[in-house]
This record gives C-alpha cells, sequence and structure tokens, in this order.
C-alpha cells in the first residue's frame, strides 16, 4: 500500500511541474524593429532613448536596451541620420539555441550558409535586401551568441562596413 501512495504522490507532483524556457516568449518580431531603413525615433518611442557609443561623419552607433520580463539584452544600431544602417545584438546565453534558431527558420526559411568550428556553429542568410547572421555555442546546452543584420552589398551606402564585418576584422 505504500507503495501505490508513494507512486500515486510522486506522479500528482510532476504533472504540476512545467518549465518553460525563458525565450519561448521571444518573438523574432522584436528584432524586426531595429532592422535596416527603420526610423530612430520609433526606437526611442518603443526603447528609449539610447545609449551614444560613437558619432561622427553622419554615422551614429547607438545601443538600445531590449527588456521583457525574462531577459534585458544590447541591440546595438549604426544610423546615418534618423534611419538605422545595420543592426548587431548579443543575446542572453540563457536562451535555447534549438527555440531560437528555428524560429529564425520559420521566419526566413533555412540558412543559405552554415559553418561548424569546434563547439561554435555560423549560419547566414543573404537575400536582396539584407544579410543575416546568427552565431551560437554549445557546452553542456547550445545557446545563441548574437544576431546581426545588414543590407545588402547592393542596398548599402558606399563605404558602409557592417558591424559584423567589423567584428570579424579585429
Amino acid at each position: 500500500m505504500r507503495y501505490f501512495i508513494f507512486i500515486f504522490l510522486t506522479i500528482s507532483v510532476n504533472l504540476q511541474a512545467k518549465v518553460t524556457p525563458p525565450n519561448y516568449d521571444f518573438s523574432t518580431d522584436t528584432l524586426l524593429d531595429f532592422f535596416p531603413d527603420k526610423l530612430l525615433s520609433e526606437l526611442e518611442v518603443k526603447y528609449g532613448k539610447p545609449d551614444v557609443l560613437r558619432s561622427g561623419n553622419d554615422v551614429q552607433m547607438l545601443r538600445f536596451w531590449v527588456k521583457q520580463i525574462h531577459y534585458k539584452f544590447p541591440v546595438i544600431v549604426q544610423a546615418n541620420k534618423e534611419k538605422v544602417i545595420d543592426m548587431f545584438a548579443t543575446l542572453p546565453s540563457y536562451f535555447l539555441h534549438d527555440v531560437f534558431h528555428q524560429s529564425l527558420i520559420k521566419r526566413w526559411g533555412k540558412q543559405k550558409d552554415y559553418k561548424r568550428v569546434d563547439e561554435e556553429a555560423y549560419y547566414r542568410w543573404v537575400d536582396e535586401e539584407k544579410t543575416m547572421h546568427y552565431s551560437a555555442s554549445c557546452t553542456i546546452t547550445c545557446f545563441p551568441i548574437y544576431f546581426s543584420v545588414s543590407p545588402s552589398k547592393s542596398k548599402a551606402p558606399s563605404g558602409f562596413i557592417s558591424q559584423h564585418d567589423q567584428l570579424k576584422a579585429d
């Protein structure tokens, strides 16, 4: 009889335990706000006044903070006058890579390029309007590192170097 009571209690406790990963309620729509050609004035209304990281020659580098219940992370944009040129987001390490990557595939289709070096993976999407880069790494679990979007070479201003390329060069 004790055995059945123990089994019953164990099952009933497990039925009430629900674990929801922190990024299940994150939508890639949030990142759409920072895509190239978005207006800075709209971003300031939604995300507040940005921190100015660098300013000069009509191009500014600004940091916005995306906040929601479970997370807060920076999104850095390069802007020319009032428009976003490109964006670079360092994503929270507690986001689950599988969930985030699947949401990117669901929205933009399968990536054009995939490369894996040791325990890090790199994904790239390219179309006529933009180039998107996503990187993830694995230790015990897999987690995203960054996501960036820049205009395609034909849409980019002359002499423009995306944040992704600037980081790659260093």
